[in-house]
C-alpha cells in the first residue's frame, strides 16, 4: 500500500480547519525544476548564440503550452488520486503494450538523467577545475542526498530544497542580463515565427524538448497525487459534502502553483537565450557550455560567468532528483515494480558516466538529449489530453471544451514539429 501519510502537508490536522492556500503551493514549483535542467541551458545558449533571437518564439510558445499541459497533469492527480502511470497502467490491459509504453517512457526518464549529470559535472569543471567524470559522480552522488531528504523527510522539505536551488538558478542565469540587456526590438522581432534551416529545426525541437518534458507530465501527477492523496478522512456523509468544494480548492491552488512555476522557468529559459543572443551571437566557441562560459568571463566578467556556473551546478543537483522521482513512478505505474529511489539512482547514473568517460562532447549530448525528450513528447501528452477529456476519468472536472481543442492544437503542433525536424534530417535539407 502506497504511504501517502507522509505527504499530507499543506492539510490541515483537523478536518474542519481548511488548508491555507499558500500551503497548497509546491508540487509545480519541483516539476518546474525539470524545464531549468542543464539541457535547457545548452538548447536555449546554443540557440541564442548561433541564431540570436530567431527562436524567441520557441521560447515563449512552448512556455505557453507548458503551462496548460503541468495544469491537466496536476489535475489527473488531484481529481483522481493517481498519477498518469498508474492510470495507464490500468488502462493499457495488454502487457506488451504496458511494456512498451515503459520502454520509451523509460528512454526519456534516461536522457533526462544523462543531461542533468552531464550538466552538474561540467559546472563542476567550470567551478573547480573537477574532471568530467569525477564531476559526474559527485552531482550522481549529492542527488542522492536530495533523494534521502525525500525518502526520510517527506515532501515539503524535498519541495523546500529544491525551490532554494530555482532561486539560485534564477539568479545564476539571469544576473548577466543585468550587465549586458538584449536590444528590445529584436526581442519583438524574434516572436515572428520563422526558422532558418535544419539547424534551426534541430534546435527548437531540442528547446521544446527541454521544455515540455516528458518526464514532468509524469512526475506532476504523482507530486499532486502524493501531496494532496493524503487529505483529511472524513464520514460518508461530511466527504459527500466536502469533496467538491476540496477539489475545487485544490485545483484554484494548483493554477496559480503551475502559473508561478511556469513564470520562473519561462523567464529564466528566455533570459538564457537572450543573454546569448546578446552577447555570444558570432562568438567563436560558444557551441559549448565551456566555451560560452569562457565567452561570458571574457564580455561580462568573472563575476557573472561564475553565476552563470553556479546556476548551472544547481540546475544539475536540483532536476536529477526530480527525473529520479519521475523515473520510479513511471516504472511503478506501468510495470508494478518499485526500486529503491537510491537505488534507481545508481542505476541510471551508468550511461552518464559512461559518455562522460569516452570523452563524448558534453554539450553535443545535452543538446541530443533534448531531442530524444523532445520525441517523447507525443507518448505523454496525447494520453494526458485524452484522459483528461473523458467524463469517466474526471467526472465532473473533465476539461471544457476550448481546454481539450488547446491540448489537441499543442499535441499537433508538437508532433509537427518533431515530423518535420526529421524529414529534414534525413534528406539533408
Amino acid at each position: 500500500m502506497r504511504r501517502n501519510i507522509r505527504y499530507d502537508f499543506g492539510m490541515p490536522k483537523n478536518p474542519a480547519t481548511p488548508p491555507r492556500s499558500l500551503w497548497l503551493l509546491g508540487p509545480a514549483l519541483v516539476a518546474g525544476v525539470a524545464y531549468l535542467d542543464p539541457g535547457n541551458v545548452a538548447s536555449n545558449m546554443t540557440a541564442g548564440a548561433q541564431y540570436g533571437y530567431l527562436l524567441v518564439w520557441i521560447v515563449v510558445a512552448g512556455n505557453i503550452m507548458a503551462w496548460l499541459i503541468q495544469y491537466l497533469s496536476a489535475k489527473l492527480g488531484v481529481v483522481t488520486g493517481q498519477s498518469l502511470p498508474e492510470v495507464l497502467g490500468t488502462r493499457l490491459t495488454r502487457p506488451w503494450a504496458r511494456r512498451a509504453y515503459w520502454l520509451q517512457a523509460e528512454l526519456v526518464a534516461m536522457a533526462t538523467d544523462l543531461a542533468e549529470v552531464i550538466g552538474g559535472a561540467v559546472a563542476l569543471y567550470l567551478l573547480f577545475d573537477i574532471p568530467l567524470l569525477l564531476g559526474g559522480v559527485i552531482t550522481g552522488a549529492v542527488s542522492m542526498i536530495l533523494l534521502a531528504v525525500q525518502n526520510r523527510g517527506g515532501a515539503r522539505p524535498f519541495e523546500f530544497v529544491i525551490i532554494g536551488l530555482m532561486a539560485i538558478i534564477a539568479v545564476g542565469f539571469v544576473a548577466g542580463l543585468f550587465v549586458a540587456p538584449p536590444d528590445a526590438g529584436s526581442i519583438v522581432g524574434g516572436l515572428v515565427p520563422r526558422f532558418e534551416g535544419t539547424g534551426s529545426v534541430l534546435l527548437a525541437a531540442s528547446i521544446l524538448g527541454a521544455t515540455i518534458m516528458p518526464h514532468a507530465i509524469y512526475a506532476h501527477s504523482s507530486l499532486t497525487r502524493d501531496r494532496f492523496g493524503a487529505a483529511a478522512t472524513h464520514g460518508p456523509t461530511e466527504a459527500a459534502r466536502t469533496e467538491v468544494s476540496r477539489i475545487r480548492r485544490l485545483l484554484t491552488a494548483t493554477r496559480w502553483d503551475v502559473s508561478i512555476a511556469m513564470v520562473i522557468a519561462g523567464t529564466v529559459n528566455l533570459g538564457i537565450l537572450l543573454l546569448a543572443a546578446a552577447n555570444l551571437a558570432g562568438v567563436d566557441g560558444t557551441d559549448s557550455l565551456e566555451g560560452a562560459h569562457a565567452a561570458l568571463a571574457a564580455g561580462l566578467g568573472p563575476v557573472v560567468a561564475t553565476f552563470f556556473a553556479v546556476g548551472l551546478l544547481a540546475s544539475g543537483l536540483a532536476s536529477t532528483s526530480v527525473g529520479a522521482y519521475a523515473g520510479a513512478e513511471i516504472m511503478h505505474g506501468l510495470l508494478h515494480v518499485r526500486i529503491p529511489l537510491l537505488a534507481r539512482r545508481l542505476i541510471t547514473l551508468i550511461p552518464a558516466l559512461v559518455i562522460l568517460g569516452l570523452g563524448v562532447d558534453p554539450t553535443l549530448a545535452l543538446v541530443l538529449s533534448q531531442v530524444v525528450l523532445s520525441f517523447g513528447i507525443p507518448f505523454a501528452l496525447i494520453p494526458l489530453v485524452a484522459l483528461t477529456a473523458q467524463r469517466r476519468t474526471l467526472g465532473a472536472w473533465v476539461n471544457r471544451r476550448w481546454t481539450t481543442a488547446a491540448g489537441v492544437l499543442a499535441s499537433v503542433l508538437l508532433i509537427a514539429l518533431n515530423g518535420a525536424l526529421l524529414w529534414l534530417v534525413l534528406t539533408g535539407a
